[in-house]
């Protein structure tokens, strides 16, 4: 029939689904695989492969999409005007977050390689909904500071590490697992929380208090409990709040509005009142910091996992789509130039995985020489893989052409979520200078960091001469705070080049150190010189799928 041809479908690529995320992903599979002791290997890469495996079907992607495309609603007053406080989620939220849950992604500090398998599964998880992974993260992250109080750990962790979801706001002591939020940032004071003027009263029974204040950000406000910092009689002290008191009430917590952000729309961010909310402290009064940092080092870590989850799939689609897609007589993926931009995001992609779970291992490992490589670390990959998380995702969206700029490829919900990792749990500038004070007040910090560098010493021309540049940056730091941005970049990515040089296929570490390191790279990806095998990079990043 005349015109059915303008129909017929052509040069288009396969959807991106029914595949196992995990196992697609040689540099992630290769990190768990080195970071995982011998004895354990096959039980998580089972554990894991299941979880790739249910991130990369059809229906866990239509969940994504869905919670995305349906944000949560707040409900503050039921239908009589009583005052009820509560965030209304898509089921399909819900579907995430049970699934989330269940894969263990609140479990990193209870189980065997704990941290390992956790932060893979967490870098496959953000890449379906990166939304549900801000309770999931938070969660994680409460366990250590409430190990601080035995009585508190002995209360809440089992719930915390359950592999249950439990959605009903109901006493802790009933649930069969619970969820944790955080409340630091007021109005005034945003990353300088020492400026909060939330107050805390001491109530009669000892180590409870009274809280009356506003908090400018509240996450997961629907959680079961919130780790907040008030101004208690002592300073700045960390306390506990519960969603819902024993007694089955509810506590005070007044949702004023949710926050309407760039991205991470299926999430819900608030701003919460208190007035007259009941609170246990944590840790000692005027300890508040102190006590808290333990949390919000590990949801950095957690910023650090989800930009290179970003940073993967939007490298797997972009690869995909031009592995397809023909155009000028040849697919994408086959000419020069497509292959170099290509190359060179897989490259961006890898370091960050490989740097992200070296970190994990880190925090497995535990001993005083890991705690010293984190605290350097940490706030420098912090830095640097979530600024780097951006333009790679701008420029893989820009591999699809005006395929990237339309919603249903997805690509732009990425664009939309890359600069978030980069701003939450303290922003760029802030993990300068915390890189800066760790080089001031913690030597071992900074030896630790080295001794890890080292290890690649003479492997690689281009990766010995940028750590001697380090040297020079690391010799006088009078003044270090203007090029501090610049230090903590130099020092990010000659970690990165010692974990590749090391640990990656030689196409990958010749790639990184022969532009990131030996300046052989144009201001935008797709500058890699000529020389590197550029097509190994590509089909190194590259989904197969089944059949």
């Amino acid at each position: 029939m005349a015109g059915t041809t303008t129909h017929t479908v052509t040069n288009q690529p396969p959807p991106l689904v029914g595949y196992d995320l995990f196992t697609a992903d040689h540099a992630l599979v290769e990190a768990v695989a080195r970071h995982t002791a011998p004895e354990l290997l096959d039980e998580v890469r089972s554990e894991l492969s299941g979880i790739g495996s249910s991130a990369g079907s059809a229906q866990v992607q239509e969940w994504g999409a869905q919670a995305n495309e349906h944000p949560p609603r707040l409900r503050t007053h039921d239908r009589y005007g009583h005052r009820v406080d509560e965030v209304e989620f898509h089921p399909a939220w819900h579907r995430m977050l049970g699934k989330g849950v269940g894969a263990g992604l609140t479990t990193g500090f209870v189980r065997p390689a704990g941290h390992v398998r956790r932060a893979a599964a967490f870098l496959v998880w953000t890449q379906v909904e990166a939304g549900n992974c801000c309770p999931l993260s938070m969660t994680n992250a409460a366990v250590p500071v409430l190990r601080t109080d035995p009585e508190l750990a002995a209360a809440w962790e089992p719930l915390l590490t359950s592999m249950i979801y439990d959605r009903e706001l109901r006493p802790a002591g009933s649930k069969a697992g619970a969820l944790f939020g955080m409340g630091m940032t007021e109005k005034q004071g945003g990353s300088d929380v020492r400026a909060n003027t939330t107050a805390a009263v001491p109530l009669a029974e000892s180590g409870t208090y009274t809280l009356s204040g506003h908090k400018w950000f509240c996450s997961a406000p629907m959680s079961d409990g919130f780790l907040v910092l008030a101004q208690a009689p002592g300073g700045l002290t960390c306390f506990l709040v519960p969603r819902v008191l024993a007694d089955g009430s509810r506590n005070v917590f007044l949702l004023q509005r949710l926050k309407d952000k760039l991205g991470n729309r299926s999430n819900a961010s608030a701003e919460v009142e208190f007035d007259g909310t009941w609170a246990r402290r944590v840790g000692e009064e005027g300890r508040g910091v102190p006590t808290i940092i333990e949390m919000v080092a590990a949801t950095r870590l957690d910023c650090v996992l989800g930009s290179a989850g970003l940073m993967r799939q939007a490298v797997a689609q972009a690869v995909h789509h031009c592995t397809h897609r023909e155009a000028f007589g040849a697919k994408l993926a086959d000419q020069p130039l497509m292959r170099n931009v290509l190359a060179d995001l897989a490259v961006e992609s890898e370091a960050a995985t490989t740097l992200a779970l070296r970190l994990a291992a880190a925090y497995d490992d535990g001993g005083e020489a890991e705690r010293a490589l984190l605290r350097l670390a940490l706030p420098a990959a912090k830095y640097w893989v979530t600024k780097r998380c951006s333009p790679l995702v701008v420029e893989a969206a820009e591999c699809l052409g005006g395929n990237g700029y339309v919603e249903e490829s997805g690509l732009p919900r990425l664009v939309r979520e890359s600069p978030l990792n980069a701003v939450w749990e303290g922003a760029g500038n802030i993990q300068a200078l915390d890189v800066l004070r760790a080089l001031h007040r913690e030597p071992g910090a900074l030896d630790a960091c080295l001794q890890e560098i080292g290890r690649a010493h003479g492997a690689d021309h281009r990766l010995d001469r940028a750590v001697k540049d380090l040297f020079a940056e690391l010799a006088n730091l009078e003044g270090a705070q203007t090029r501090a941005r610049r230090l903590v970049e130099r020092l990010a990515t000659v970690l990165q080049g010692s974990l590749l040089v090391r640990f990656a296929p030689s196409e990958v570490a010749d790639a990184f150190c022969a532009s990131r390191l030996g300046n052989d790279w144009g201001a935008t990806f797709g500058t890699l010189p000529a020389s590197l095998d550029l097509a190994a990079l590509v089909d190194r990043a590259r989904v197969h799928l089944p059949g």
